[in-house]
């Protein structure tokens, strides 16, 4: 393009000035149309849940009230009956058209009851009675609500319940939605008659089959559908918005399912959004005097300050690009164009000081990534201050600023602490961009659940992708359960840790290792497993210290570290991490140091002690059991709810161990109480040596049969099952161990 075709930049600038004010124009225009529509409907849509909530509270208490009403009638006549029998209770039903009339004794037990097949239910056994059973802790009465029963999830009831004054136990009286909809319709068509939802709209309520009971328009006994209301229940869910022509007018309309009824909020559409369209119309007029002012601001401006000096300093870079070296940029009307005349004339001294700035920055940026990843490592000891079952300390040496080593340590769960040493290959700024990622890596993969093993694997892949620098790392990984002192390890081309067991020496804990990580994808790491002791210890190093190397070129080699480790036996893991750097120190000398040092010192102080008891496996003992645990999470503030729960699992399990685990012969049951307060939970363990048996390997009892239909035996251990948050069975050196766990 020739010189005479080319623009000046000033029309180049308001043409585009333009076209972006225009497009700002119209992305301010529908964002603002964008959020005044999703504010007016967020208005519609409060106002109309406010409605629907008052309807169907006044609907609820209306059922409530009832029901409660005929219950304590018909508690009241029981109270006073000498002999209650179920021909009373069934005289009772038909007297008051009830459903369902039952008497609970003081045990929760149906004693007796209009519906044979629940004659001897235990109230306990299903979440929806259980609840009633808080009438035996005192209080008077209770309501629930329209719901499946626990005997037939497919049969929805409402329940009540009113102490037996006179007598010990409760009366639980339901009736099903037919029933209590006949008592409170006259309510729920007073209901809406004189409701308003905004100006115009209303509620309206219709029966499970979408006949209208209450309207404000008299659509009473019309269906839904032919006012214009279709509800697809599969695609539009309770309490969500949608549209519909609501007796031809389009409206929005919210529903809701109470009790038995429907409940729909309608709301004519226009007068929802008429606050919507008056406000942008009046946000668009003011916005086009703004955006049109802003435009003629601009250019004016734009061109008198800046377009103007840029010629000024256009005209002097010709001249010195035409060969006038002593040509000097003196425009100076505004402090930016002053410096950028100085800036021009200065451009060579500057590029010369430029060269040593650099340097130095980059000496403070290579000392700003040492704190960063120093920062990233932990550093605070020790880490867990409330923790007595460990010590753990660590540190890491980098040869240069920054460095490839790492080590790492934190919870994947309750019980289960990580710690994790790697060694990543070079040195300097790429091994340590190449260490922070590996660590978050290894450590999101942990901290997901992935077993042990598996957290290398898909690392290992990870890593592998787009892996262009050829890196790779060695690395070491331990999950410890805290609990049981069982480690288990997985070793990536790493160094062998080196193991102490209480009074013994250190040794290399020599196991089979795998390849090193980012070598190859689809490696696969085996993982190894032993058992720690309280006092035996840990520790873990990269090869910069055994590779360690002196003045005459001489190895620290792992002979001298296992020397140190067993001269300073006992002494504390900071400490013994602390004479291991000071030896290598020692031996090195005045040699450069030419690889990180890391190292972790790990000691496993042992789980606490539970609380153990040992008696006959006899029946009789089984008071003896209870005593002894109850005792114990009472001291330690166990819920009361949590300790009847208990109860009935250690009578069902001591019953079992007496009744089956020696056959004619005796033996003896160990019971274990572990109580931990954070998380708050207890674990108990039930031991015996009797024959080998696992009770949850028995099939599950079908609970919807009668008693009559469901065979003997079963229910216990699923009552068991239901009760606890875990059940597991082991059978270790001829022994059945029972694990169950509750948290509280």
């Amino acid at each position: 393009m020739t010189e005479s075709h080319k623009k000046e930049i000033a029309s180049s600038y308001q043409k585009w000035l333009a076209i972006l004010v225009l497009i700002a124009f119209v992305i301010a225009t529908l964002f603002l149309w964008i959020t005044q529509t999703k504010l007016s409907e967020k208005s519609v849509i409060d106002l109309m849940k406010l409605n629907m909530l008052d309807v169907k509270q006044d609907i609820v208490d209306a059922s409530d009230r009832n029901l409660l009403e005929l219950t304590k009638i018909i508690t009241n006549e029981l109270d006073f009956t000498p002999e209650i029998d179920n021909e009373t209770l069934e005289m009772l039903k038909r007297r008051y058209e009830v459903a369902e009339i039952n008497v609970i004794d003081k045990n929760g037990i149906i004693t007796h009851s209009t519906h044979d097949d629940f004659i001897n239910y235990d109230m306990a056994s299903g979440s929806q009675s259980a609840e009633f059973l808080q009438i035996l802790d005192g209080e008077d009465h209770l309501v629930q609500k329209y719901q499946p029963t626990t005997y037939d999830p497919g049969l929805w009831r409402k329940y009540a319940a009113a102490d037996l004054k006179r007598k010990d136990g409760f009366v639980q009286v339901g009736y099903d939605a037919k029933m209590f909809r006949e008592d409170i319709d006259s309510v729920v068509v007073g209901i809406t008659r004189n409701r308003h939802v905004g100006t115009n709209g209303s509620i309206i309520i219709a029966d499970s089959d979408s006949y209208i009971l209450s309207s404000r328009n008299g659509s009473e006994g019309k269906t839904l559908e032919s006012i214009g209301v279709t509800i697809d229940r599969s695609k539009t869910p309770a309490g969500e918005i949608f549209l519909a022509n609501v007796y031809g007018v389009s409206s929005y309309c919210v529903y809701q399912n109470v009790e038995g009824y429907c409940a729909v909020a309608v709301i004519p559409q226009e007068e929802a959004v008429l606050s919507r369209n008056v406000s942008v119309g009046a946000t668009l007029g003011v916005e086009l005097v703004v955006f049109a002012a802003l435009f003629v601001m601009v250019s004016v401006l734009t061109k008198k300050l800046i377009v103007r000096n840029l010629q000024r300093i256009n005209n002097k870079l010709t001249e010195i690009t035409n060969g006038n070296l002593d040509a000097v940029v003196d425009v100076r009307s505004h402090i930016e164009f002053s410096k950028l005349s100085d800036d021009i004339n200065t451009t060579v001294n500057t590029l010369k000081r430029y060269i040593q700035d650099a340097e130095a920055r980059i000496d403070a940026e290579l000392e700003f990534a040492k704190t960063i990843q120093a920062a990233s490592l932990p550093s605070v000891f020790p880490p867990y201050p409330n923790r007595r079952e460990f010590d753990i300390w660590a540190s890491m040496d980098p040869a240069k600023e920054v460095g490839g080593d790492f080590y790492d340590f934190y919870f994947v769960n309750d019980n289960t602490l990580a710690f994790l040493i790697a060694d990543v290959s070079g040195k300097g700024i790429p091994a340590a961009m190449f260490m922070m990622s590996s660590k978050s890596v290894i450590k999101s993969f942990a901290e997901a659940g992935r077993e042990i093993q598996d957290i290398f694997i898909e690392s290992n892949n990870d890593f592998c992708s787009g892996n262009d620098t050829g890196m790779f790392l060695t690395a070491w990984l331990g999950f410890l359960n805290i609990d049981t002192g069982v480690l288990k390890m997985v070793n990536a081309g790493h160094c062998p840790p080196v193991i102490r067991r209480a009074n013994g020496k250190f040794e290399y804990l020599k196991v089979r290792s795998g390849m090193p990580l980012a070598v190859m994808e689809g490696l696969k790491y085996r993982p190894y497993e032993i058992q720690l002791s309280a006092g035996d210890e840990i520790f873990l190093y990269t090869d910069g210290v055994t590779e360690a190397c002196s003045s005459d070129e001489q190895f620290y080699g792992e002979d001298r570290l296992l020397d140190v480790l067993n001269r300073n036996i006992d002494v504390q893991a900071d400490s013994l991490c602390k004479a291991v750097k000071e030896d290598i120190d020692k031996f090195v000398g005045e040699a450069e140091q030419f690889d990180d040092i890391t190292m972790l010192s790990f000691k496993y102080n042992g789980a606490p002690a539970p609380d153990v008891i040992t008696l006959e496996a006899d029946i009789k003992n089984i008071d003896i059991a209870t005593e002894f645990v109850t005792e114990r999470l009472e001291a330690a503030e166990c819920p009361m709810k949590i300790q009847t729960q208990v109860c009935v699992c250690i009578d069902e399990i001591f019953s079992n161990i007496a009744n089956y685990a020696y056959g004619d012969e005796k033996g003896d049951v160990t019971i274990k109480l572990l109580v931990k307060k954070e998380p708050a939970m207890m674990q108990l363990t039930f031991v015996d040596s009797g024959s080998p048996f696992n009770p949850l390997l028995a099939k599950e009892p079908d609970t919807t049969l009668g008693i009559e239909e469901r065979g003997i035996g079963g229910l216990g251990i699923h009552l068991v099952k239901k009760m606890m948050t875990n059940v597991s069975y082991s059978h270790i050196d001829g022994r059945n161990i029972l694990v169950m766990e509750k948290a509280f």
